[in-house]
């Protein structure tokens, strides 16, 4: 072999040598159970503990907590936005590593805490409700959203609603929501109200007050108030879940036979599904808040573990309906849908 071969031969070798090497590296780190083990982080499924659609986020983060191994404190928090800034607080105060947090307070009452807490080296973010100023300057540092972009989820309902009510210029809608609430969580109210104003319908909205957001019992009788002040309502729309899987009890007790009023709304439960199979509920639109757990916690662990930016996912993309009801009715069931 001349010398000229021999050169030629080690080179080959030396390159063969570096691309398994680079091979090699690529897959160094092998599949690891519990891998977000270590990492304590402070989660707030949002309402009250048991309740509609909380319990569903609440089974997504205990499942993530399951699969990955964190240790995770939960914060329930009735869906009052003034709680969830003091338990807030209090959790930054703990030290925790990561926040997975209900962005209802707004920008205004929560950045100033998300600035604290990512000074002190805690991940923070967000599910259900946006807070798209602290995430446009956190998000490479780990801020994400899981959840529906809300105004435009509210406009979807709204109009698929007044479609399939067929509703016409100058019927009458009934919208029970949190407007007044502001930041991206009225947003959703927004977009329902608009929608079904464009569509000619004449809206009457009611604001969610304080006792029935946190037991939709407490609501009963201002429905009933406001359907017999206004007869020949076509639709009613109930922007919260609880007041959704709550509509067979509103229907009757105000003497409404099922498909006599279309009712739309937001987040599937046990009731919801009832609802829908017992001609109440027509139209329901699904957040999928079993994701608005799990997924948060993953963003913290590939946050913290590895560096990975904010995740930003749509879980808002389905309608369910007396047609599609029975596929979702054993996940609802299972407070996972």
């Amino acid at each position: 072999m001349s010398k000229a071969q021999k050169r030629n031969l080690l080179v080959t070798a030396a390159a063969f040598a570096l691309v398994c090497g680079a091979v090699s590296s690529a897959y160094a780190l092998d599949p690891t159970p519990k891998w977000c083990s270590g990492v304590k982080i402070a989660a707030f499924p949002g309402g009250p503990q048991g309740g509609v659609f909380a319990n569903n986020v609440y089974n997504g983060y205990r499942q993530a907590e399951l699969d990955l191994g964190p240790s995770v404190t939960y914060y329930f928090s009735n869906w009052d936005p003034n709680l969830m800034i003091t338990q807030l607080q209090q959790a930054i105060a703990t030290k925790v590593d990561g926040i997975a947090f209900m962005g209802h307070p707004g920008d205004a009452a929560t950045d100033p805490q998300i600035d604290k807490a990512f000074a002190q080296g805690i991940i923070f973010t967000t599910a259900n409700t946006a807070l798209p100023e602290a995430q446009a300057k956190y998000g490479p540092d780990g801020m994400g959203y899981v959840g529906a972009p809300n105004h435009a989820a509210g406009f979807a309902l709204g109009a698929e609603a007044a479609k399939r009510a067929g509703l016409k210029a100058g019927d009458l809608a009934f919208v029970w929501g949190l407007k007044g609430q502001g930041g991206d969580r009225g947003q959703r109210t927004v977009g329902v109200i608009e929608a079904l104003e464009k569509a000619g319908a004449k809206v009457i909205y009611q604001e969610i007050d304080k006792a029935t957001d946190a037991d939709p019992n407490a609501g009963t009788p201002v429905f009933v108030g406001v359907m017999k002040a206004n007869p020949g309502i076509k639709l009613v729309v109930t922007d919260h879940g609880a007041l959704t899987a709550n509509v067979g009890v509103y229907a009757r007790a105000a003497s409404l036979k099922p498909g006599e009023v279309f009712f739309a709304g937001f987040d599937m439960s046990p009731a919801t599904a009832k609802a829908v199979k017992d001609g109440y509920q027509e139209l329901v639109i699904d957040q999928q808040p079993y994701l608005q757990g799990y997924l948060p916690i993953l963003n913290i662990c590939l946050t913290k573990k590895f560096g990975f930016s904010g995740l930003d996912i749509n879980t808002a993309g389905a309608f369910v309906d007396p047609k599609n009801v029975d596929a979702i009715a054993p996940l609802a069931a299972k407070e996972i849908r």
